[in-house]
């Protein structure tokens, strides 16, 4: 009998080992997919077009998923291999730290939590499992590890002096990525907003107050109330332009996002998403909204999935760029593809050619496509990281 326990147990070990070795690949191998529909041809003058772009993506959630920044993987959207592939210049890392089970798009409560177990999944920190603010910190460290060890092929962005380092060590050498570290949803300060300075610490340089449920900063679109900004959440954007930490609209609700325009001081982004007027889902910006980002002299980033432009198409994002263009003019639309953000593209970082093909088609010229694919990005990025 004791024999039969211990085969019982080894089995069991046997298991559980499989299930942390293999659970993990398979839940994000489900989640970041790419459709396999046909791609655009590629001109020539698309290609060396290309290869001369200054490529920022303000937007993707590769940090949440247990792989190796540095090396290329047949999983998700974007590695630095891939990156590499695509000609991107700087790459804008979001801290994922809590979503609702049921996630969608209309109505949200806070009572649940995907990440957490997600966390367990990954054999993540112990100190990650229970607290919000602790996966961000593990986020910028596991970012940290992945710039300390790539040779310089990743560099760190937190000032200005930083973005035009990284632009002159392109410039000279034609290589090198800067990576800027953000946060989908400040319900990680957990109710402290002291832990906006340590978060800044960490290396945070950008973060959107809400993601898929309301917190006591706002409400989000995808909340159950649906409301604006809290005095805590005025209070937190007034410290986040102090810091040099670049207010993100993505996800906040139509109310949240009329205050946050009403009080911004500096720049503000929406990091991802899309038009209402190309695609009318309720995340997207309406055209008042968009009027009022360029007030405050922000961009808008476009995605490349359904919710974002109703079509994998890269043609349905060029179209949602033309209408940002056409609205309020070529500097304030942006590239926010929401990579590794559990959606479903037709490319991933390595075949962006696919937006600069789709641009030009839309009959964007060279100049145009050069502010929409990295200028207009990196012109916001480099004001609003500086302390105010």
């Amino acid at each position: 009998m004791r024999k039969w326990g211990w085969i019982a147990l080894a089995l069991a070990v046997a298991a559980v080992a499989a299930f942390f070795a293999i659970a993990p690949g398979r839940i994000e191998s489900g989640l970041n997919q790419i459709d396999g529909k046909p791609l655009l041809p590629v001109s020539a003058e698309a290609r060396e077009l290309h290869k001369t772009l200054t490529i920022v993506d303000l937007h993707s959630d590769t940090l949440m998923w247990d792989r190796d920044l540095l090396t290329r993987s047949s999983r998700g959207h974007e590695d630095l291999p891939r990156m590499q592939a695509g000609n991107v210049a700087l790459q804008v890392f979001s801290s994922v730290t809590k979503t609702p089970k049921g996630q969608n798009y209309d109505a949200n409560g806070a009572d649940s939590d995907n990440i957490t177990g997600l966390a367990v999944a990954q054999l993540q920190p112990l100190r990650t499992w229970g607290s919000l603010l602790e996966r961000t910190l593990y986020h910028g460290e596991k970012l940290d590890r992945a710039i300390d060890a790539s040779g310089g092929r990743l560099r760190a962005i937190r000032s200005a002096a930083d973005v035009d380092g990284l632009l002159a060590r392109r410039a000279i050498k034609g290589r090198g990525i800067g990576a800027l570290l953000s946060v989908e949803g400040l319900q990680n300060l957990e109710g402290n907003l002291r832990n906006l300075d340590r978060l800044h610490a960490a290396g945070v340089r950008m973060a959107g107050l809400t993601h898929f449920f309301d917190n006591e900063l706002a409400g989000s679109m995808h909340g159950l109330r649906k409301g604006g900004l809290t005095a805590k959440g005025g209070a937190a954007i007034g410290r986040m332009e102090r810091l040099g930490m670049i207010v993100d609209l993505a996800h906040c609700s139509h109310a949240c996002v009329a205050d946050i325009l009403a009080m911004a001081q500096r720049p503000v982004v929406s990091s991802h998403g899309g038009v209402q007027a190309t695609c009318k889902v309720n995340r997207n910006l309406t055209d008042d909204e968009l009027r009022g980002v360029a007030r405050t002299g922000g961009v808008v980033g476009i995605g490349y999935w359904e919710g974002a432009v109703c079509s994998t198409d890269p043609r349905a994002t060029a179209r949602a760029i033309k209408h940002v263009r056409d609205l309020v003019g070529i500097d304030y639309v942006a590239l926010g593809s929401d990579y590794d953000g559990a959606t479903t593209v037709r490319f991933d970082t390595s075949q962006l050619v696919q937006v600069t093909q789709a641009l030009l088609d839309e009959g964007f010229t060279v100049d145009e496509v050069r502010a929409v694919m990295g200028g207009n990005a990196l012109r916001v990025i480099r004001a609003g990281i500086e302390p105010a």
